[in-house]
């Protein structure tokens, strides 16, 4: 059966044309990456908006991931891998020789495919990003932060009178939502999330989709994601993503949601999202 994105679509964007360089948070010129100097992706040029998720869609393989993992260093951690070109945020290029990956690892936060809470209690888990970081925060004071973070990922009150266990004790559904809690509690600008729903049942999926949509106006959010409905659902942009006849991953499209899954310009795309290809 067909979908009709017209009825699942965000309007909340139509025209990209709209917004300024003031709100561009990252940007990526040129940008390529490479492992064992065997091409991965190449020529990637995207902006992303402040208080606006960003879906980044394809099929397997067409380099979503490595992508991702560029726009906060976070592929200096895979060995053989080469990044080129230019990625800025705020202006900055973070893959200068001044600039310390930690640091934008932290104003750059991540979410994984698959839940990954580390060993230890529900609020620790929480606190851990902030004295890791260095923020010094009384005690009354950390707590306050870990409860706002919780609330933020719509897990405080499950969790509220259970601060002290163990966080493998929790759901699958609840530890992805405390690892974007664990996220949050630094004040990222940016939270990058990696098919963050792949692993979950359907309830836990649509809770973190709301999550999303209730936290957008305070970061700017990139999510890679499979799955066309939550693309559509959720995100208010949307690049498209396509290996060429050399398995390198590129953009061959980038637009609205609204446009792209209901006007596509690249019959690539259109063939993607109807699920002919992928």
């Amino acid at each position: 059966m067909e979908i009709d994105y017209k009825k699942v679509v965000s309007k909340d964007v139509t025209d990209l044309g709209l917004f300024k360089d003031s709100d561009v948070v990252i940007k990526t010129e040129d940008l390529y990456v490479s492992y064992r100097d065997k091409l991965a992706i190449d020529r990637i040029n995207l902006e992303f908006y402040k208080g606006y998720i960003t879906a980044i869609i394809g099929p397997s393989g067409c380099g979503k991931s490595t992508l991702l993992r560029s726009l906060n260093r976070m592929n200096d951690l895979i060995q053989g891998a080469k990044v080129g070109g230019k990625v800025y945020f705020n202006g900055v290029d973070i893959y200068s020789k001044e600039i310390d990956p930690v640091f934008i690892r932290s104003r750059i936060g991540m979410v994984f495919q698959r839940p990954n809470p580390f060993p230890f209690s529900v609020f620790e888990n929480v606190a851990f990003g902030l004295r890791v970081n260095g923020f010094k925060l009384t005690k009354e004071e950390l707590r306050a932060r870990v409860k706002d973070s919780l609330e933020k990922a719509a897990l405080w009150d499950e969790v509220k009178d259970r601060l002290d266990a163990h966080a493998y004790s929790l759901s699958g559904g609840q530890q992805q939502r405390l690892c974007i809690a664990r996220a949050i509690a630094i004040e990222p600008e940016v939270i990058l999330l990696d098919e963050p729903t792949v692993s979950l049942d359907p309830l836990s999926t649509a809770k973190i989709e709301e999550l999303l949509r209730s936290i957008k106006n305070d970061y700017t959010i990139i999510l890679v994601t499979h799955n066309m409905l939550q693309a559509a659902r959720v995100s208010d942009i949307t690049a498209v993503m396509m290996p060429d006849e050399n398995m390198v991953g590129r953009i061959i499209e980038y637009g609205a949601t609204s446009e792209i899954f209901t006007k596509p310009k690249d019959k690539r795309t259109e063939d993607y999202i109807s699920g002919r290809i992928g």
